[in-house]
């Protein structure tokens, strides 16, 4: 089982930790939610909690709990840029359906 994060949302990640000028990593989640039923957390962490399960990839610590790693298990975190746009995009292998915007999916 395992999450991963792409050079690109490596480097992203760092940059913003050390600008930030605190962090030990991304903690990446679920959480019910979305017009698909499930939606992504993807927060900064400052400390850890019981039961946390760290992933190192690229460089940067990836946490997560249990529960949420049923549903990530194989999620590669990229970054990516798009025209204007740029931002986090969940590879998800586990994913049978999504919505339009891409933040809510079910499995």
């Amino acid at each position: 089982m395992a999450i991963s994060v792409s050079q690109s949302a490596a480097k992203h990640i760092s940059d913003f930790l050390s600008k930030r000028g605190k962090g030990m990593g991304i903690r990446l989640g679920v959480r019910t939610s979305g017009c698909s039923g499930m939606a992504y957390k993807l927060e900064f962490v400052d400390e850890l909690h019981d039961g946390d399960i760290e992933f190192d990839s690229n460089g940067v610590k990836v946490y997560t709990d249990a529960k949420s790693l049923t549903y990530l298990d194989g999620t590669e975190l990229d970054f990516v840029r798009e025209g204007l746009n740029e931002g986090f995009k969940f590879n998800n292998p586990n994913v049978k359906n999504q919505c339009g915007c891409g933040e809510s999916f079910n499995v």
